[in-house]
């Protein structure tokens, strides 16, 4: 299905978004205040309900909610028109075209009431504030210098590490951020910064040109950093009217027709593998054909100009449903599902505490003391789980360690053929040359870094996708332990009152687990801030967070201070000084060099395995830590609260005489004023179903 959006229609979509993410927070922030007063209130009545955990989880979410933004990452290599792309899309020239592939400075783009731009620097230097055209002066350099330390491999601004820009502009205001990259064929180093934001965007705008159709450096970013991971990526094939100005007559429809044909024939062969979802090709709703310049001349001159005919009517349409009506919807769901499992615990305990008030104190002690055996079941549960975490931590821990130690050792064994598609385009017969070594030289050393980069690229996705399905795993061990779970704590309840527990106005059967195996599972994508995953990672947890910076000490540094030798000036460069110069001569000169360099390689992978199978054992060790961690700590703040409610019972029994009149009242207004604000709620996130239908 096709959609068709104009920037007004989209910026009505996401105010209509924010809208009810407001009135979300709102409802949070109300139940939030009304549990906080119960509990305080409760000090002088019967005692507190034990509701810590609750306000703090919807204070975090309400937080989130205020706070969220639908995050774009912008991918592509130089000099394909991204600045260009951004401009029209925000709806005004903001960026000079030559501005960030000359600097090279990750350039973070976010809403600000004043325009302004924050530089942030590396190695503990406090952030610095400028207004824009200080920003460009200061940061910006001239084309040619900029080629010159490409081809350097040096780093324009290499003290800073990336900037935000604040700017009042509508799109930026309605909750869109835009991440714009340095580009791919840049250095390595900087390369690492761009994919290092990867998993925290919500979509990836990969931008192409139409005249450069997925050239190498494309297809080697595709394969080693897109494929696979599961992220949501919008192709842009920029400066489609490029291709009526090659041709021999621009005005022949049937020649235009046949290299259009040709040109989108080429893109299908290399994208059409990364818009299959779920057994589905959604090649069409992933891919478009744009004129960014034109559709920036038109909003220049008028911001509400339509942008028929310009490629972006059919992007936006397409980024509108994904982020407004799909991902949007996602984490409301997510959102009224906290809010719904918040009202449950607070009604349970409610009607628990009801009854109790009637109770003196010797039956009220003998009921507590009835329930010892099933809050022992409870901590039981706790333990077999962690037990199971710890289990499943041990062994997949040990058999990633060894999968890069196996992945290590053979790199030598495909070495040559591997790297044929890494050698620098530099001519052969010219690096023979004194006055090219040099250049060769430092050619040869990049290509050997993206090797190595793309090799450890290659084994962490087999890393991550061991690691997705443990948690996997995890979570449907958490669904487990969650059911027996709350048939002992249902337990607990029929003990203490006397009779089956059917909670009053429980509401909804679509989750039903206790707030901690909803964490575990991973309903809630704003309990703990994280809003671009989905997953554990949408629980609060990412664990790819937590591996991928941890493993940062297997990064293309480790090898090269390891594997220290001088490719081209050491035994190597040796080999080249003595060949000819002749064709013949340097086709086997360049044999002999993948040859040398193997030689050289291989001595040193032995000790790269095994200096670093400890640090990866205690990366995925750290995982599932962090994840231990945090369930035992939810499962502990559940038991205790259920102890706590009726510890403080029992004290305020013990200090003082109860109104029960007064405390029922009480407690019955707590229970409506937290259903009313989740009907409130559920209301809100229907309304949006209907706008969006």
């Amino acid at each position: 299905m096709t959609y068709t959006t104009e920037p007004g229609s989209f910026i009505k979509d996401l105010d209509k978004v924010a809208k009810v993410r407001h009135d979300f927070a709102r409802a949070f922030a109300k139940m939030s205040d009304t549990l906080k007063e119960a509990e305080s209130e409760a000090e002088a009545a019967s005692g507190g309900l034990g509701l810590a955990r609750d306000i703090e989880d919807i204070d975090l979410a309400r937080k989130n909610l205020q706070h969220g933004v639908f995050r774009l990452l912008i991918l592509g290599d130089m000099k394909r028109g991204k600045s260009t792309f951004l401009n029209a899309l925000i709806g005004e020239n903001l960026l000079p075209s030559d501005v960030n592939p000359c600097t090279a400075v990750l350039t973070v783009l976010r809403y600000g009431p004043q325009k302004k731009v924050t530089v942030y620097f590396k190695e503990g230097k406090l952030p610095e504030q400028m207004d824009f055209p200080t920003f460009k002066q200061q940061y910006t350099i001239e084309p040619g210098e900029a080629n010159k330390l490409e081809e350097e491999k040096k780093i324009a601004f290499p003290n800073v590490n990336y900037a935000v820009v604040e700017y009042p502009l509508p799109l930026l205001e309605k909750g869109i951020e835009i991440v714009d990259s340095p580009g791919l064929n840049d250095t390595e180093a900087r390369n690492e910064l761009s994919l290092s934001y990867i998993n925290n965007c919500h979509a990836i705008l990969f931008v192409f040109r139409a005249d450069q159709p997925v050239t190498m450096t494309e297809r080697r970013y595709l394969e080693n950093y897109i494929k696979g991971r599961g992220l949501t990526v919008f192709f842009l094939i920029n400066a489609w009217d490029e291709i009526r100005k090659a041709l021999i007559d621009p005005d022949d429809t049937q020649e235009l027709q046949e290299a259009e044909g040709k040109l989108r024939q080429v893109f299908r062969t290399h994208l059409a593998e990364y818009c299959q979802v779920d057994g589905y090709d959604i090649y069409d709703e992933r891919v478009f054909e744009i004129f960014s310049l034109k559709a920036l001349r038109r909003r220049v001159k008028n911001v509400d100009e339509s942008l028929e005919g310009t490629g972006f009517t059919e992007f936006m349409g397409a980024l509108n449903t994904f982020l407004t009506k799909e991902r949007a919807v996602a984490q409301l769901r997510q959102a009224k599902i906290l809010a719904r499992q918040t009202y449950n615990h607070v009604n349970e305990a409610i009607d628990r505490r009801i009854p109790l008030l009637e109770q003196d104190v010797e039956e009220l002690k003998r009921r507590i003391s009835s329930v010892e055996p099933e809050f022992k079941k409870l901590t039981e549960i706790r333990d077999r789980f962690k037990d199971d975490i710890i289990s499943t931590r041990d062994r997949k821990a040990r058999a990633i360690a060894d999968s890069f130690r196996a992945y290590i050792l053979n790199l030598g064994n495909t070495f040559e053929s591997d790297f044929l598609r890494y050698q620098p385009d530099i001519g052969f017969l010219d690096s023979l040359s004194k006055g090219k070594r040099e250049e060769f030289n430092a050619a040869f050393k990049q290509a050997f870094e993206q090797y190595i980069n793309d090799k450890i690229s290659g084994w962490e996705l087999t890393a991550e996708r061991e690691m997705q399905d443990a948690f996997a795993q995890l979570s449907q061990s958490a669904s487990q332990y969650g059911s027996a779970y709350t048939k002992v704590a249902n337990a607990i309840s029929e003990k203490l009152i006397g009779q089956k527990v059917f909670a009053s106005q429980n509401i909804g059967s679509e989750e039903s687990s206790p707030a901690w195996a909803s964490w575990a599972m991973g309903f809630f994508s704003l309990a703990l801030g994280n809003v671009a995953g989905i997953g554990l990672a949408a629980a609060g947890f990412d664990w790819k967070n937590i591996l991928v910076n941890s493993l940062a000490v297997i990064g293309i540094w480790s090898f090269l201070s390891i594997f220290s030798i001088s490719l081209i000036t050491g035994p190597v460069g040796l080999l080249i000084l003595g060949l000819g110069v002749g064709a013949w001569q340097a086709d086997q000169a360049r044999k002999e060099l993948i040859k040398a360099t193997k030689k050289e390689f291989v001595k040193y992978l032995p000790e790269i395995a095994q200096s670093q199978w400890e640090p990866i054992h205690q990366a995925v060790k750290d995982c599932f830590d962090a994840y231990e961690r945090e369930v035992t700590k939810r499962i502990n703040d559940d038991i205790n609260s259920r102890q706590a409610e009726l510890d403080n019972l029992l004290q305020q029994k013990l200090s003082r005489e109860i109104n029960r009149d007064k405390e029922l009242k009480r407690l019955k207004n707590v229970d409506a004023e937290i259903l009313s604000e989740y009907r409130n709620l559920e209301s809100v996130y229907e309304d949006l179903l209907s706008y969006q239908s």
